[in-house]
């Protein structure tokens, strides 16, 4: 991981400029406004402080909740994954991935659709997070602390099963037993879905059988300032950093 935001390079901006609209508001170029992005993503400043060299804060900020809600972002990161599964000698999509969720404290903006997540004791959202065997995000949703990680479940995998076609099994800990499964069941055929956490004996955390490559993805959010904690004022915004932040590790990979 660098120490500082780099701007894009000419080698991934050509990997990614054929997965963003060509027109864009105003005179800003594509590689800007993505480069302006990325930039809050790691530094987590507030919009309003977006450096000169980049394009006014109001038009970054347009974009970002455009490609956000039309669709945009969600073809970037399912391509830059194809891409990266591929150069590490995979195919294009997982057929065993692994859901879980992380609460996060939210920040003095966030007031709306938060909760107490009552087993962390914190005041905040929480994402729900589906990822394959190399840790690369699929799905995304935000919502309150509180809200039950079993029916959240469904909200992230239905979208993905319209372009996950290898997809056979997905794994998760004791929370996705209720709701979850039998949602699965009578839903999606071919699915499976399997539950495995850590004996009770043991303390600490305890790696499991790719289910670590999950937590392992959570703790890269706090690499990129904007994900420490939840500064968002809505659960979609944070739902478009996440996914942000996917496709900025696979742009650091490449060369």
């Amino acid at each position: 991981m660098t120490k500082s935001y780099l701007r894009l390079t000419d080698g991934q901006w050509q990997v990614i400029k054929f997965f963003l609209p060509v027109k864009t508001k105003g005179h800003y170029t594509l590689r800007d406004l993505t480069d302006a992005i990325l930039w809050i993503l790691r530094t987590g400043s507030q919009w309003r402080n977006l450096p000169e060299n980049f394009p006014k804060w109001e038009s970054v900020y347009y974009h970002f909740r455009k490609w956000g809600k039309d669709g945009t972002l969600v073809r970037l990161n399912m391509m830059l994954n194809k891409v990266e599964r591929l150069r590490q000698g995979k195919q294009q999509t997982s057929s065993l991935l692994s859901i879980d969720s992380h609460s996060v404290k939210s920040g003095p903006f966030s007031n709306l659709e938060k909760g107490i997540d009552g087993n962390k004791k914190i005041n905040g959202r929480k994402r729900h997070v589906i990822t394959d065997t190399l840790g690369l995000v699929w799905g995304v949703v935000a919502g309150p602390a509180h809200q039950a990680d079993g029916y959240v479940a469904q909200q992230v995998v239905e979208p993905l099963l319209g372009y996950l076609h290898r997809m056979k099994k997905i794994l998760g800990d004791q929370a996705y037993k209720k709701g979850f499964i039998d949602w699965v069941k009578e839903h999606v055929i071919g699915l499976e879905v399997e539950i495995s956490s850590a004996p009770p004996s043991q303390k600490g955390f305890v790696p499991l059988r790719w289910r670590w490559v999950t937590e392992r993805t959570f703790g890269t959010f706090n690499f990129f300032r904007r994900l420490d904690e939840d500064h968002e004022k809505t659960p979609e915004s944070q739902e478009y950093w996440v996914l942000w932040q996917n496709c900025q590790i696979i742009l650091n990979r490449i060369k």
